[in-house]
């Protein structure tokens, strides 16, 4: 059995207040792994950190064999969706994520137009995203996180903002992507996402996590 994700003993504190205490888990490859929580629970945080968004204060996080830093480090072959995904209102779909892969210039045109339709998405469309609904960026960010074709996904909402009809492609596309080896880690607040989706669960209360489904304990 080999792993995608390995945290711990991991913390973290912002002043006096512990918002991750110490966390323990394994998230196996090739499987869809959920998070549960309310609100302020700890999920987004303890995703911001296995991004490398957010530094841990004590602990180990390592991510398909790689440790990671204690200071701001981003792992490779991640896709990511935290909150809702930030664009460049002025700018169409394909230009936003065109101006995202410049950055690194690792993959092609045809490669982001093709992410773009995975979605549901048009990218010849020269609609600006600032006119976009609340479920078009989400699919759009989406688009983001796969256009690299990454093995690890870390998507916190992301059915959020989508009506029944996307919900249910984007319930089918993360199978598919599933099915292709990938790695997923998901936070929902829908059970019913939860329960389609999931080979694991976890749930997450006051920064402390519990296994409920799929572990080998």
């Amino acid at each position: 059995m080999s792993f995608a994700i390995t945290i711990e003993n991991v913390n973290k504190t912002f002043g006096e207040k512990t918002v991750l205490s110490n966390i323990n888990i394994e998230f196996e490859k090739g499987k869809v792994h959920g998070l549960i929580g309310r609100n302020g629970s700890g999920k987004t945080v303890l995703m911001k950190c296995i991004c490398g968004f957010v530094p841990i204060s004590l602990g180990l996080i390592t991510i398909n064999g790689e440790k990671m830093k204690k200071v701001f480090d981003t792992p490779k072959d991640l896709g990511i969706i935290i909150e809702t995904p930030g664009f460049l209102p002025s700018y169409s779909a394909y230009k936003n994520l065109k101006f995202l892969a410049d950055i690194k210039g690792k993959i092609s045109k045809e490669q982001i137009c093709n992410s773009i339709k995975q979605v549901g998405l048009n990218p010849n469309s020269k609609k600006a995203v600032g006119k976009y609904s609340l479920g078009m960026r989400q699919r759009l960010g989406l688009a983001q996180a796969i256009m690299e074709n990454p093995d690890l996904l870390i998507l916190d909402e992301p059915m959020n903002g989508l009506d029944k009809d996307g919900v249910a492609d984007m319930r089918e596309y993360l199978l598919q992507l599933k099915e292709q080896g990938k790695t997923i880690l998901i936070a929902s607040h829908s059970a019913e996402d939860i329960e389609i989706l999931c080979d694991t669960v976890c749930e997450m209360d006051k920064g402390g996590l519990t296994k409920i489904r799929g572990f080998n304990i």
